[in-house]
């Protein structure tokens, strides 16, 4: 059996470094879906994202993350995600989507459910940066952040913001908030 657990938060807190520490110690990781969707776009110079079609980029991400928990099925251990299907219906309820479609990815969130402790990486002005694939200010991440933190316990989860410390002692907080709490 495996526990599904998702780090999520503020773009540019963190979140992918301490995946990659979690995976340094053995820990199966599934990276984020919108990077992956973000670098394939810019490289056909097409128009699924966020600051361009925030619908067409969301659907995406949420058929990504079906695709990624299809693939952890009978894994064993926990296997730790960075972001993925809630994220996703968050941006597809952030957009211009019917609502029919929204409540749809909410429906989806209900029906594969992980683990009731989220971890989210809050706004950290001072390792934020921007890059090609996320391209937007800290303002904005810090919005999408906010309402992320309000997302998640509409589903029945517990967010827990991570201390802003070393990787490895982020690695360590969760690993052991983990422990403490199942």
């Amino acid at each position: 059996m495996n526990r599904l657990i998702i780090i999520s938060g503020c773009s540019g807190g963190g979140k992918s470094s301490l995946l990659l520490e979690l995976s340094q110690r053995g820990y199966t990781i599934v990276e984020e879906p919108g990077r992956r969707i973000v670098s394939q776009e810019l490289a056909r110079q097409s128009t699924a994202l966020p600051w361009i079609d925030l619908a067409a980029f969301a659907r995406r991400a949420i058929r990504q993350s079906l695709e990624d928990l299809s693939r952890t099925k009978g894994l064993d251990g926990d296997v730790f995600f960075d972001r993925g299907l809630i994220d996703a219906a968050n941006a597809l309820c952030q957009s211009s989507a019917p609502d029919a479609e929204k409540r749809e990815a909410q429906e989806l969130c209900s029906l594969h459910r992980f683990h009731r402790t989220v971890f989210m990486t809050p706004p950290w002005p001072e390792i934020y940066h921007t890059d090609a694939e996320r391209n937007h200010d800290l303002v904005t991440a810090v919005k999408e952040y906010e309402s992320l933190r309000g997302f998640y316990p509409k589903l029945g989860y517990e967010p827990v913001a991570l201390p802003r410390i070393s990787i490895a002692q982020r690695a360590d907080f969760v690993l052991t908030y983990l422990r403490a709490n199942c």
